[in-house]
């Protein structure tokens, strides 16, 4: 099934993601350096190990399944989606899953993830960037970035034909400034923003699978320590201390026996911005300031709304509860 062949509204976050690249290029170029990955690599999938990740990889992907069933949105994994995993022999600590659905995981992942509730949250958290089209949005908002800068560096070189060389100047100068600045202010708080977005999705999958999530929290308060990632700035990866809070009030929702089949999985929910109430973007669904005229990912024109964290209804600026469902704003 091709990605036209499919409804554009992700099932996870009730959205239409920002999106300009060609899909079957796309893909080919994704599944060559997966296949580059596996074919220079030690595979450790007939060994117990082995046998481990790729049947809780299946468990997963039929957590899953079931649940885009349940919400009538299979369309978006049949036909599309062809899973396949490895687990290769590398020291490296860490997993991936590509566009398509090809992971693999490295072999020093089994260091600090020790049990199968914890190789599953990691796996799931990999899948779930996957199946929320983190690198296909990520990409195409950088390829409009590169071609907005281009575009202002063609047009400086053109003042200098003209005779205005001084201002050709200044504008390759604020050509530099805006691209730092969209690179540690755009990009990488959005990169933070899809991380806890994975986190999210990947304890819900995991939940869906019938794993304990409840230690969850408490595994990766541990790899924090080992790796503190606090200072989150000019990181692509959120603040540990936002992660864990994301994941705690994921087991509290889940507690409650909360609803994850009549609203998306990942809405405008109070874990995955930094701001409550959120604004976003209604085109691509990117975090966006209050002021903001256009969304600095897809470049529409905002029609902000101040919604709920907890239930997504609209509410006023000045408004100290939801009169829906009573959230304290």
């Amino acid at each position: 099934m091709a990605k036209e062949d499919r409804s554009e509204i992700n099932p996870f976050t009730g959205k239409k993601h920002y999106d300009t690249l060609n899909d079957d290029k796309f893909l080919e170029e994704c599944y060559n350096e997966y296949y580059s990955v596996i074919n220079q690599s030690q595979l450790l999938d007939n060994t117990s190990n082995g046998q481990l990740v790729l049947d809780v990889v299946v468990r997963l992907i039929n957590a899953v399944n079931n649940y885009l069933s349940n919400i009538g949105r299979l369309d978006y994994v049949e036909d599309y989606y062809d899973w396949e995993v490895h687990l290769v022999g590398d020291d490296t600590v860490n997993a991936f899953c590509m566009p398509g659905g090809k992971i693999v995981m490295f072999s020093g992942i089994f260091s600090v993830a020790n049990t199968e509730e914890r190789i599953a949250f990691i796996l799931g958290h990999e899948m779930a960037h996957a199946l929320l089209d983190h690198s296909r949005t990520r990409i195409s908002a950088q390829n409009t970035q590169n071609a907005v800068t281009s575009a202002a560096w063609i047009g400086s070189f053109a003042m200098d034909l003209l005779g205005f060389g001084g201002l050709g100047d200044l504008t390759r100068v604020a050509t530099n400034v805006a691209s730092i600045g969209s690179q540690f202010f755009l990009m990488n708080p959005w990169g933070r923003d899809q991380e806890l977005e994975a986190d999210r999705l990947g304890m819900m999958i995991i939940h869906w699978a019938g794993y304990d999530i409840s230690h969850i929290p408490a595994f990766w308060r541990d790899m924090s320590r080992q790796n503190s990632n606090e200072h989150d700035f000019f990181s692509t990866h959120p603040a540990d201390s936002k992660r864990i809070a994301t994941m705690e009030q994921l087991i509290i929702e889940i507690e409650r026996e909360e609803d994850f089949y009549s609203r998306p999985v990942i809405g405008n929910n109070s874990t995955i911005s930094t701001n409550s109430p959120s604004n976003f973007c209604t085109n691509c669904g990117a975090p966006v300031g209050s002021n903001d005229k256009f969304c600095f990912s897809c470049g529409n024109k905002l029609e902000v709304e101040l919604k709920c964290p907890k239930c997504s209804c609209r509410v006023g600026d000045g408004d100290a509860f939801c009169t829906n469902c009573g959230y304290k704003l």
